[in-house]
């Protein structure tokens, strides 16, 4: 009886361990920045998937509608890195949490 009791406080400690260490990747993630640049536009976002800045030339500002279409490819293809950089840092919290 007492030994599945120590099984659970055991298990409990492992989850605690996994709320920091994932509360820890959280804070490195927003701070890693991936910046996404085309044809005088750059989106900047974060290791969380949060757009951070965009910046748009001049030039680039007088067709909505063409700035639209490229934003939208741009900030994908940011997230897309953004992606990446997390699903390692997952897998490596993954890998740290059962060695």
């Amino acid at each position: 009886m007492f030994g599945k009791l120590g099984d659970m406080k055991d298990m409990l400690g492992k989850l605690q361990e996994a709320q920091k260490e994932s509360q820890a990747m959280k804070h490195r993630l927003a701070q890693i920045e991936l910046k996404e640049e085309s044809e005088g536009l750059s989106v900047i976002v974060n290791g969380n998937k949060e757009i951070k800045d965009i910046l748009i030339a001049e030039d680039l500002q007088k067709d909505g509608e063409e700035l639209g279409d490229k934003l939208v490819l741009l900030i994908n293809r940011a997230l897309e890195k953004a992606q990446a950089v997390n699903d390692r840092e997952m897998q490596s919290m993954a890998t740290s949490m059962f060695k």
